[in-house]
């Protein structure tokens, strides 16, 4: 008789001795962790090399104008020295193009901005751009989540209709902008189909509603298209068992879709404010580029600066616009979770919640 205390598995000497265990067929098994940390080491590095060559270039296109404009935004304009009769750098000028674009000040004994100077146009284009984006991005989210609903669905032709409704989101902005612009000319087609000689390029309401209507047109589709992308996520079964439990469409859509769909909605709606909060080309091309206009957004305001030779007050603005549209990215990405990438299982949680 053979005692069992002294019957070990055959590799428990190789696990206690440190030596690699015999895997499928006698091939030796893994390597210990000592053994794996120089080739890592060396992977890492090489990956770095790889990435730093774009890294050097993301930092000269990206964060040296970023600097230089916030460097600009603290100097005084360049003025004619009396003494010389040449023209010399202001020196600091300290947070005077901010107080001015943020007061109305125009400062050097000037008072408030007077009516049609871009300091006195300041805030009314912050309106504007802030209703742009509110108006628009909400009218994009009912529109693109339909369309996204749609296109997921089996139907004959959907391979043609998602690559057609793409079509106006890949023509170029000017050319919208261009073409909604003869469609709203005095004698466009708007006013000829509605029977009617509305100015809407420079009427207050109606500029403001080509421009919208032009906006939801072009870029609805990309909102679509990222919804999809998340529509696509949900599992079949979800609804499935929604349906066995006797849920409606209604149920199944609140209960479901919204909560399962929301981290990449979250995204689409991010993406899509930013990119209203910096809007140039459309009113720029359908109203005008001055600062008077009704349709006037921040970033008309720090082109027509800069038209003007006014860089240093230009750069000003335009940090502002950067600071609004980090402070807007901020809120969505902390407070609503534009960032969340939540897994399947942490959904269907966020769901019987």
């Amino acid at each position: 008789m053979v005692d069992s205390a002294d019957v070990r598995p055959a590799d428990e000497g190789r696990v206690a001795t440190g030596a690699p265990s015999p895997g499928r067929n006698g091939v030796p098994g893994t390597r210990t962790t000592g053994d794996e940390d120089p080739p890592r080491r060396i992977r890492d590095r090489r990956a770095f090399w790889l990435i730093a060559p774009t890294m050097v270039i993301l930092a000269v296109v990206i964060l040296y104008p970023v600097f230089r404009a916030l460097y600009l935004s603290f100097q005084a304009d360049r003025g004619i020295n009396e003494a010389t009769g040449r023209f010399e750098p202001g020196g600091f000028a300290g947070f005077d193009h901010y107080l001015m674009w943020l007061t109305g000040n125009c400062g050097a004994g000037a008072g408030s901005c007077p009516p049609g100077t871009l300091g006195a146009d300041f805030w009314p284009a912050v309106g504007v751009t802030l209703f742009f984006a509110v108006v628009t991005v909400s009218i994009e989210v009912v529109l693109g989540l339909w369309m996204a609903t749609v296109m997921s669905r089996n139907f004959f032709g959907r391979s043609m209709l998602r690559a057609s409704v793409l079509i106006p989101w890949a023509i170029p902005t000017a050319v919208t902008a261009k073409l909604w612009f003869f469609i709203f000319a005095e004698n466009g087609i708007a006013n000829k189909v509605l029977g009617t000689s509305i100015a809407w390029t420079t009427d207050p309401w109606a500029s403001r509603f080509a421009v919208i209507l032009a906006d939801v047109w072009k870029t609805t589709p990309f909102m679509a298209l990222l919804i999809l992308a998340g529509l696509q996520m949900i599992p079949r079964d979800v609804y499935e068992a929604a349906r066995v439990d006797g849920a409606t469409a209604w149920q199944r859509f609140t209960r479901i879709t919204l909560p399962l769909v929301k981290p990449a909605l979250m995204v689409a709606v991010l993406f899509r404010t930013l990119d209203v909060l910096r809007m140039y080309d459309l009113p720029a091309i359908l109203s005008g580029t001055s600062g008077s206009t009704p349709t006037t957004t921040v970033s008309i305001l720090v082109v027509a600066d800069m038209r003007s030779g006014n860089f240093n007050s230009a750069s000003a603005l335009s940090t502002l616009v950067f600071l609004m549209i980090f402070a807007v990215a901020f809120v969505m990405v902390k407070f609503l979770g534009a960032n969340a990438v939540r897994t399947q299982d942490e959904q269907r949680k966020g769901v019987r919640k």
